[in-house]
């Protein structure tokens, strides 16, 4: 099964992060989605994937969170959709048996916990052989304009902000990546690595801050006014008009401006936020 480009972008079109948009229309290129498959989000955050899954394939869809607040929000998001099962777990202990997924979201995780291989082994083994796992984790060759006070902090001080909201980019992170690290992590783990991307280069100053910093907090809160909330709402596909006399539909078409330039896979040695990686299960277990 694949998933229409149009229909991605549809999807996303009140995404305020250019980044994630890229990382959403990576997964869906890359983990193959018919019906009858079984797709596990490791870790699924607040379900935002898990909705658009549902909302163009019937297969039965996995979320595993370990923060229990965050997994009530994803029961509040996509617990009343069919066909989606919410598991509060860790990534070193997964609660399945061998070889069950057909797919497996790891989407930005890695950079979060402490051992990221033995992570990814965990990972491999729920995954039937010849599964596949799309992996994004932020890049240690981030663009100066996308976090630019821990761009600065790690040339001067050699200490990025990882906690509160000017935490940027290093928001509750062990490591960034660089591709090469990426790489060797997943490969020790078992998997055969079948592509990479680095995505996301030109971006508006200060992106992460205002849309993690300041935007999500007050999307959570509920203070913003009901037709501004619907517009700024990853989990809603339909509601919004698109007026740009609504200042969020006004401030997403400013930022997608800045968007228009970025490629999917940007050229080596590019500063971008995100690197992916499409790992393999071999088909046929070493001898």
């Amino acid at each position: 099964m694949t998933v229409d480009p149009d229909l991605i972008a549809h999807m996303t079109r009140n995404e305020a992060d250019m980044a994630f948009k890229k990382r959403a229309q990576t997964i869906f290129e890359w983990v193959p989605m018919p019906d009858e498959a079984r797709i596990l989000d490791c870790a699924c955050g607040r379900g935002f994937y898990l909705n658009m899954i549902r909302y163009v394939s019937r297969c039965a869809l996995v979320g595993l969170e370990l923060d229990d607040e965050i997994i009530r929000k994803a029961q509040r998001n996509v617990g009343h959709l069919p066909g989606i099962t919410l598991t509060r777990a860790n990534i070193y202990a997964l609660p399945f048996p061998d070889d069950y997924f057909d797919g497996v979201i790891l989407s930005e995780i890695l950079e979060h916990i402490d051992d990221d291989v033995a992570g990814l082994r965990e990972v491999w083994r729920v995954l039937k052989p010849g599964g596949v796992a799309a992996i994004t984790v932020p890049h240690a060759n981030y663009p100066f304009l996308w976090d630019p006070i821990n761009w600065t902090l790690e040339r001067t001080l050699r200490r990025p902000i990882r906690r509160g909201p000017l935490a940027g980019l290093w928001a509750n992170h062990v490591r960034l990546y660089r591709r090469e690290g990426l790489r060797a992590a997943v490969e020790a783990a078992g998997f055969v690595v079948e592509a990479e991307r680095s995505f996301t280069h030109f971006s508006f100053p200060f992106i992460h801050n205002l849309v993690y910093g300041l935007g999500k907090p007050l999307l959570e809160s509920g203070l913003l006014p009901e037709k501004m909330a619907v517009a700024a709402d990853r989990t809603t596909f339909d509601q919004n008009r698109g007026s740009l006399l609504n200042p969020i539909n006004l401030g997403v078409a400013v930022l997608n401006l800045f968007d228009r330039p970025n490629k999917l896979d940007e050229p080596p040695g590019r500063s971008t936020v995100n690197l992916a990686i499409k790992g393999r299960k071999p088909a046929q277990r070493p001898a």
